[in-house]
C-alpha cells in the first residue's frame, strides 16, 4: 500500500470488533475527513445505533442540513465542530479549500440552540496561523456555548508537508489563553488539560 493510500475495512469487521468489546465501548465516533459529504453516512449511523452504540459525529460544518437532520433524527447523540478560524477570508486560507462561510454559520447557530445537548465547538492552534486575538475573534461568535476546546497542533501526518517542522504552542500559554476565552462560553479548556481554568464559567 502506498504511503497516505487508505485501506476499505468492510462493515462487518468493524461490527464483528464492536461486538467483542460490548460492555467495554460506551459508543462510536465517526470522524474524518469530513463525514456528512458520504451518502452513506446516515445508513451508517443506523447501523451503528442498531448495535446498540450511541453515535457523535466530528464535522467542520461545512454541510448543515445533514447535521441538522442527522440530529433531529435523533441519529446522533453528540457533536465536535472544528471552527478553523474567524469567518472572514482567513477561513479558506486556513482550511485550504473554498469555504461556504455561510454554511459554516449555519451549522454554529443550529448547535448554539440547543437541538443536541451534548456539544462542543473547537480550534486547533497552530503558531503563526492564528493568534489570541483571532481566538477571541472565534470565541466572540460562539458566545453562549456550551463547550469551546483548544487543541495544540501536532505535526503528524501533515497533508501539507511544510506543516511538519512547524512548532507546537507552549500549554501553559494555551491554558492562559482558553483562560480568556473561557468568558464567553459555559466551559472552556486546553485539550489533554481538562482541569478547570481560572475564570471559566461552571455548570
Amino acid at each position: 500500500m502506498r504511503p497516505n493510500e487508505l485501506e476499505s475495512i468492510p462493515f462487518e469487521s468493524i461490527e464483528r470488533f464492536l461486538k467483542e468489546r460490548r460492555g467495554w465501548i460506551d459508543g462510536v465516533i465517526i470522524s474524518g475527513g469530513e463525514p456528512t459529504i458520504s451518502a452513506d453516512l446516515p445508513e451508517l449511523v443506523d447501523a451503528l445505533r442498531n448495535l446498540g452504540f450511541p453515535v457523535k459525529l466530528d464535522t467542520n460544518g461545512s454541510n448543515p442540513e445533514v447535521l441538522q437532520n442527522l440530529v433531529k433524527t435523533g441519529a446522533i447523540r453528540a457533536v465536535s465542530m472544528d471552527v478553523k478560524a474567524p469567518l472572514d477570508e482567513r477561513y479558506a486560507r486556513l482550511a485550504g479549500v473554498p469555504v461556504d462561510l455561510g454554511a459554516i454559520r449555519r451549522s454554529i447557530d443550529f448547535l448554539l440552540s440547543g437541538a443536541v445537548s451534548d456539544y462542543e465547538f473547537r480550534t486547533t492552534v497552530a503558531q503563526g496561523l492564528l493568534d489570541d486575538d483571532d481566538i477571541l475573534n472565534i470565541v466572540r461568535t460562539l458566545q453562549g456555548a456550551k463547550a469551546y476546546v483548544l487543541q495544540n497542533f501536532q505535526p503528524v501526518d501533515c497533508i501539507d508537508r511544510k506543516m511538519i517542522d512547524h512548532k507546537t504552542l507552549d500549554p501553559e500559554g494555551l491554558k492562559e489563553l482558553a483562560a480568556r476565552a473561557a468568558a464567553y462560553v459555559e466551559h472552556c479548556w486546553v485539550r489533554g488539560f481538562e482541569e478547570a481554568l481560572p475564570g471559566a464559567k461552571t455548570a
